[in-house]
């Protein structure tokens, strides 16, 4: 009987952590719009809008808890949120919205696409973690699917030239570097820290990112025009506090709440939600269907998925035999 209740809980773990993870992709998505949303700004300028939004509304969310969170609070813990904060949000997304503005969307996609096979490496020796053998229809799945994704922007770019198309290739690569480095360290962050739930973690990294972003202003203001119409900034300030509030608030809440509920393994593979919400979205911004690639690239990235989903089911279930 005890197993069995076990086994349940652990079952409706499992489902929560795979609900929760595409929750956060679809709202991750929308960060790929907000470059085209305020075209008129700078990767660091949108930057500094969406988190100082971002920190501003998790002091306000955080302040009556916060002397009890200060307490339970160690000092390496605050250095942990920091680089965090630095590697999931400051700097990510500097590199993406330059990525999507020089490069376009697709390309974007493509790279960030790979996500889940970097973060399924570095989590492969992780507790709790499949073996990789098990994972490799699932990884080849992945690879074929943001093959498709990006392939008719990098065989044929519609706009800019080879030099920017590298360069915002690049950006593409750092962003893809900086978000699986804090993909692990989060995941892993949040299994030591038992004492803070996954929506005040959030918060917390909410608030250092703030005080990043603080940091930046001064480099915005010293070598970026800041020429524009009251009408723009109202539009960039709208673009901030809605991202600030969907993607990180409430991405971010379910993002963290999915790493405590599966294993590191399985946590790289969600990210594909976030490509997939992506494009969608995408199509909707661009009024069009998806062509013949793109079709297939979503359905080799649900397969991907539920590969993934069908192999960490088997491997638990065999561990509890």
């Amino acid at each position: 009987m005890e197993l069995a209740s076990r086994l349940g809980s652990t079952h409706g773990g499992f489902t929560a952590g795979i609900v929760s993870g595409a929750g956060a992709g679809a709202l991750w998505g929308l960060v790929f719009l907000a470059p085209e949303l305020a075209k008129g700004f700078s990767p660091l300028q949108l930057t500094i809008g969406r988190y100082i939004a971002y920190g501003v509304i998790s002091v306000g969310l955080i302040a009556p808890r916060w002397a009890m969170l200060r307490r339970s609070l160690a000092p390496g813990e605050w250095l942990t949120l920091s680089w965090l904060a630095l590697t999931g949000n400051t700097a990510y997304y500097i590199l993406l919205a330059a990525a999507v503005q020089i490069g376009g969307i697709s390309m974007t996609s493509l790279v960030i696409g790979f996500l889940p096979v970097v973060v399924t490496i570095a989590g492969s020796r992780d507790r709790g973690a499949v073996p990789l053998r098990l994972l490799v229809p699932s990884l080849l799945l992945c690879a074929a699917g943001v093959f498709c994704i990006g392939w008719k922007a990098i065989a044929a770019p519609s706009s800019g030239d080879v030099t920017q198309q590298l360069v915002g290739l690049a950006c593409a690569v750092g962003a893809l570097a900086s978000w699986a480095w804090f993909a692990v360290g989060n995941s892993r962050a949040l299994s030591r820290t038992r004492t803070i739930s996954a929506h005040e973690w959030s918060l917390l990294i909410g608030i250092a990112t703030g005080v990043q972003a603080l940091v930046l202003i001064p480099f915005s203001l010293a070598f970026e025009p800041v020429q524009h119409s009251a009408g723009d900034w109202a539009n960039l300030a709208v673009v901030s506090i809605g991202i600030a509030v969907l993607a990180s608030m409430v991405g971010n809440a379910l993002w963290n709440r999915m790493s405590r509920l599966l294993p590191l393994t399985m946590v790289g593979q969600m990210i594909l939600f976030e490509t997939l919400f992506a494009l969608f979205y995408g199509f909707i911004w661009e009024q069009r269907l998806p062509n013949i690639l793109e079709i297939a690239a979503f359905g080799l990235v649900t397969a991907c998925v539920l590969s993934c989903i069908a192999a960490h089911r088997g491997n638990r279930h065999g561990a509890a035999g």
